[in-house]
């Protein structure tokens, strides 16, 4: 035994054959649904099986995973060091199989694709191609803030996102880019834009003086607009701040403020006015991101349909 080794490493050492995939997928499950119960409906089992797995993998390693109390779960230290591990174990086995698909002429698998909220960037048409090309691919859709999906694509919860990254996160990734857009200013037709600039653009200045409808922090968006607001050497203020793009848009349409988004997404509300910036318009790099190394062939298939 080595000198210094955690008494979980020893644990998982002395035990290893007793820790099975079942009870890996149960623990992980739980660590990401937040609870039992949840992790009970995410596996379609009963909570009790749930429970009765956690407890017996703690009497094996001989520590708790989780702390427990009436209002929320958490890992425990020895929990946190071994979540990571068994996704990555649980990953291995994954890609296990796939090779073994793969060989027999079939292509199987999981592709886990995180895409921000309003964004798909030709999506559609590659996720019909890879259906139609290799029905054994199941895909899964991960729908989040550009921070989170960053973060998932560095603990390898994600295979691949579509997203829009400024320079300093792309770092450690591989990009594509897919499109480059300026954003817009959408508002109600009610909403006369009283503006000194060219007829259909606005201004930073006048449009910080409107009410903002705004998206929360850690969204490329809102990263975009605040980045171009400070080029610009305006201050503004946010009004409504939301986390949907369709509540953004209801509430431009009762005319309660003006939000700016992606063209590509402010065309689907053709109802809405929208208006270009003069100057220092907030922009966005829409791209393909995936972990470096050689991808998964259930990935690499998705990723030639990506366009």
């Amino acid at each position: 035994m080595q000198r210094g080794a955690s008494p979980l490493g020893r644990a998982l050492r002395h035990r290893e054959r007793m820790v099975d995939l079942r009870q890996m997928e149960v623990v992980v499950a739980v660590a990401d649904a937040g609870g039992f119960t949840a992790a009970a409906r995410r596996l379609h089992v009963v909570q009790s099986a749930v429970s009765g797995a956690v407890r017996a993998l703690e009497r094996e390693l001989g520590t708790p995973l989780f702390t427990r109390n009436t209002h929320r779960v958490a890992l425990t230290p020895a929990g946190e060091a071994f979540v990571p591990a068994a996704r990555a174990t649980l990953r291995a086995a994954e890609l296990t199989r796939e090779a073994v698909d793969a060989a027999k002429g079939e292509l199987r698998g999981r592709v886990t694709v995180g895409i921000m909220q309003g964004v798909w960037a030709g999506l559609h048409h590659a996720l019909a191609a890879l259906r139609s090309e290799h029905p054994g691919v199941v895909v899964q859709l991960r729908q989040a803030a550009v921070t989170d999906i960053r973060q998932a694509l560095r603990e390898g919860t994600v295979d691949l996102a579509v997203v829009a990254l400024d320079r300093q996160q792309q770092r450690g990734l591989v990009t594509r880019l897919l499109s480059r857009e300026e954003l817009v200013l959408v508002a109600s037709p009610r909403r006369d834009l009283a503006t000194s600039a060219p007829e259909g653009t606005v201004e930073p200045d006048e449009v910080a003086r409107l009410p903002l409808v705004d998206f929360t922090p850690g969204w490329a968006i809102r990263h975009s607009v605040d980045r171009a607001f400070r080029a610009a050497g305006v201050e503004h203020t946010t009004t409504f701040e939301v986390n949907d793009i369709l509540a953004a848009s209801e509430l431009v349409r009762n005319d309660l403020g003006v939000c700016i988004m992606p063209p590509s997404i402010a065309g689907r509300f053709p109802d809405l006015t929208t208006y270009r910036f003069a100057r220092h318009a907030p922009s966005w790099k829409v791209m393909v991101v995936r972990p470096h190394g050689e991808p998964p062939a259930a990935v690499e298939a998705l990723l030639r349909h990506i366009t």
